[in-house]
């Protein structure tokens, strides 16, 4: 998609070899961007990015000095940041790194696309940020609005850092808008699932996919009765660049995902199914998987009709068609049936 000047488009994403962050690449490189992703494989991996292509350069690095090291000729047309410290099992185990990470690295980022405004864009580069549906904290009601009151538990509890950390970067997305007339927008994803994505960070699919694949019982936390939806990575990064590139939706928060809900005992039970597991599905109590006091959301579904109005989004691929990619592409990847394997060892957050 050339620029207005006939010029291929250059598109700066940050956390570009994530799960996410690399479907996005291949998605911009396919419709004839060129792409620098910059990424520093804290949870990124190289082998998700496309390899020897000619319009995409990677940068291994930390982004504060990534950004800071790219010379003042360095011409970008958009900018997605990624790169975020994400999963409840990174969250409750490192809280200091979760909000560092992510009101640091997003302010370095606003900072750099405000700096480097050009005469046809004075605002600054446009930019779409990264938000979770964690951000509506304890939930008011269902399903969730972007307008929607949010309450958070208390400080004393490392789980609700996440969620405080994501606000704020949605506060300044917002007063740079307001302040300097910047065109940013705020994507907040509802539990995105598909190929690349691992189980390392409490991501619950892939977890119990890779446990079923190799025959470990599924760990569902607390009764199993919570719900969630889940929406395809093909779904939610081709919606992006229409968000950034809708003069309507600038200064705005959209929610992104599925709002078929489902129950995590239900998940479990579909995961083994599908893949035709003999793996058992047992119940773990929160505190044993996290820490004392843990809370969890009985349900979490977005209210996805102001993304629709704006741009027309609805997700196009089943839960049961989820399921079955992740399976591939773990056994791509060398999951499958291990005959005698141990028992008990994989757990799934919620």
């Amino acid at each position: 998609m050339p620029t207005p000047s006939g010029e291929t488009r250059h598109i700066l994403i940050s956390g570009g070899a994530g799960f996410i962050g690399s479907h996005l690449c291949d998605l911009l490189l396919s419709r004839g961007d060129t792409v620098t992703v910059i990424d520093n494989l804290s949870t990124g991996r190289r082998e998700n990015l496309a390899a020897r292509h000619d319009r995409l350069r990677f940068i291994e690095a930390d982004l504060g000095a990534a950004l800071s090291a790219l010379g003042s000729g360095e011409r970008f047309d958009a900018i997605y940041h990624l790169a975020a410290a994400v999963g409840v099992e990174l969250v409750v185990r490192d809280p200091i790194r979760t909000i560092e990470t992510n009101v640091g690295l997003t302010s370095a980022v606003l900072r750099f696309a405000r700096e480097r405004a050009r005469p046809d864009c004075p605002g600054g580069i446009p930019t779409l940020v990264a938000s979770t549906s964690e951000v509506y904290g304890k939930g008011a009601r269902s399903p969730f609005h972007e307008e929607d009151d949010v309450v958070y538990g208390p400080t004393s509890k490392a789980r609700w850092s996440y969620a405080y950390s994501k606000a704020i970067d949605e506060h300044l997305v917002l007063a740079y808008h307001r302040q300097h007339g910047f065109p940013g927008v705020v994507a907040r994803f509802f539990n995105t699932v598909g190929p690349r994505q691992v189980g390392t960070y409490g991501m619950v699919v892939p977890r119990f996919v890779e446990a079923a694949l190799a025959g470990r019982d599924l760990e569902v936390y607390g009764d199993g009765l919570q719900s969630r939806c889940f929406c395809h990575v093909s779904d939610v990064v081709a919606v992006l660049p229409r968000l950034l590139e809708t003069p309507g939706c600038i200064g705005r928060v959209f929610n992104i995902g599925s709002d078929r809900s489902v129950t995590i005992r239900e998940l479990a039970e579909l995961v083994v199914g599908l893949v035709g597991s003999k793996s058992a599905i047992r119940s773990k109590a929160y505190d044993e998987a996290y820490a004392d006091g843990f809370e969890d959301l009985r349900e979490r579904r977005p209210d996805i009709s102001r993304i629709n109005a704006a741009v027309g989004f609805k997700p196009s691929i089943d839960l049961e068609r989820i399921i079955l990619d992740v399976a591939g592409d773990l056994r791509s990847r060398g999951a499958g049936p291990v005959p005698g394997g141990r028992r008990g060892e994989e757990s799934a957050a919620c």
